[in-house]
């Protein structure tokens, strides 16, 4: 079976990790996909992440990061471009001011919007995270 949109599926697996409280997650590895995750571990999203092989194929074990009562520090996870349709922003138009956190992939790599904004990079609007 071929995914289509891995970046999608990697939001939606833990999306519903996180909400039947596992604490770890496998799946399958990728460039991208470890990019991403190092923005959650800095942002403070995931508590770590590690990469390793079994029979030639790559996989990524997400350590998934709760606060008091098992409450995730991830709430929900809103994929805003899709293969289908492509959204981009210039970094005039970025808004630094909302509550979640807003991922970018722009020329200098992955990186959160307030960030970019900083470097003054816009780019493609991957997901956002509450």
């Amino acid at each position: 079976m071929t995914i289509i949109d891995p970046i999608s599926d990697m939001l939606t697996r833990i999306k519903n990790a996180v909400r039947v409280e596992k604490d770890k997650l496998t799946l399958p590895s990728s460039k991208i996909k470890v990019e991403i995750l190092n923005v959650l571990k800095k942002q403070g999203y995931i508590e770590n992440f590690s990469v390793s092989t079994k029979d030639k194929k790559s996989f990524i074990e997400i350590n998934l990061k709760y606060g008091k009562n098992k409450v995730s520090y991830i709430q929900d996870i809103k994929r805003i471009s899709k293969p289908s349709k492509r959204i981009y922003i210039k970094y005039p138009e970025i808004n630094s001011k909302t509550q979640s956190t807003v991922i970018l992939s722009t020329p200098k790599g992955i990186m959160p919007a307030k960030l970019a904004k900083k470097q003054n990079l816009g780019g493609e609007v991957l997901f956002e995270i509450f």
